[in-house]
């Protein structure tokens, strides 16, 4: 079993999770706001670890990256839970079970570069839901996969404390890739997400400094992100770290306990014309 880190124990037999920005006091018998990390008797445990409900080979478009590996395929792994809680999530099954799923796939370092190998592959992603969750198995996992030329890629929401960003930034190398998914830009539209915009930024501007190709991805959802003042305020910031990091806005539809229309198309195209005023790289999705 992979241990749990970034955690410490409490003099009342609680446990404090430092994974996600968050910090989660957990006490005895229970688990975290993400729903899969446990205290077992002052001890943080993470007993999903190396262990996957979804198995698939995407497009790499599809994660999205569109600078990176283009018109190859990329092997994708998925487990549960989540460290943010979006009422739209599209993969919501997974990322907030309602139950307890099956967790089919257990694999290990050298079964997962046996599985991509065989498919004559040379990279894999951590996707569907919030990667960082299985930041652990990711690291021990890394130098493996390094020395069978196979990148990492992380689809993730941003939310990860620095300490654990640090980490899984020296460990992916700076061969691999991440999306970041930034959902909003201010501080109200994430507390209703329950994620955290200075995390967010914090955790974009680590990964462009360390090397790694970074794409962002903006859902644009009605009644929470689609006020144009505040995008072109995030554009600006994206701009100000890197005019070269490539962005993807996407269109939403209703899934899970939000219900309002789709995304207005030409509310797509006008944000895109205001980002590429000041990025390189724009993109719309899901249309």
């Amino acid at each position: 079993m992979i241990s749990a880190e970034w955690w410490r124990k409490n003099d009342d037999n609680s446990v404090s999770c430092f994974l996600c920005f968050r910090g989660c006091k957990i006490a005895d018998g229970h688990c975290g706001a993400c729903g899969v990390r446990f205290n077992e008797k002052g001890v943080l445990i993470s007993p999903y670890l190396g262990k996957f409900c979804a198995c698939a080979v995407d497009p790499v478009e599809k994660k999205p990256l569109y600078h990176w590996k283009p018109d190859t395929l990329i092997y994708s792994l998925g487990s549960i839970g989540c460290t943010m809680n979006c009422p739209f999530c599209q993969n919501y099954r997974i990322a907030r079970p309602e139950k307890t799923l099956p967790l089919t796939h257990e694999i290990t370092a050298y079964e997962l570069v046996r599985n991509v190998r065989d498919l004559n592959l040379d990279s894999v992603a951590f996707t569907y839901n919030e990667p960082t969750l299985q930041a652990e198995y990711i690291c021990s996992c890394a130098p493996v996969l390094k020395e069978n030329g196979i990148a990492v890629v992380l689809v993730t929401n941003g939310a990860m404390s620095s300490e654990a960003a640090s980490e899984i930034i020296s460990c992916m190398g700076n061969d691999g890739a991440v999306n970041i998914d930034i959902k909003a830009f201010n501080d109200k539209a994430y507390r209703m997400l329950d994620g955290s915009l200075g995390t967010v930024k914090s955790n974009i501007q680590s990964f462009v400094q360390a090397g790694i190709h970074t794409e962002l991805t903006h859902l644009v959802v009605p009644g929470i992100n689609d006020n144009i003042d505040s995008f072109a305020e995030m554009v600006e910031w994206i701009a100000a770290v890197s005019r070269d990091i490539p962005l993807h806005i996407t269109r939403y539809f209703p899934a899970r306990n939000y219900h309002e229309p789709p995304t207005n198309t030409e509310l797509l195209y006008f944000m895109a014309s205001i980002a590429k005023g000041k990025l390189r790289f724009v993109h719309i999705g899901n249309v």
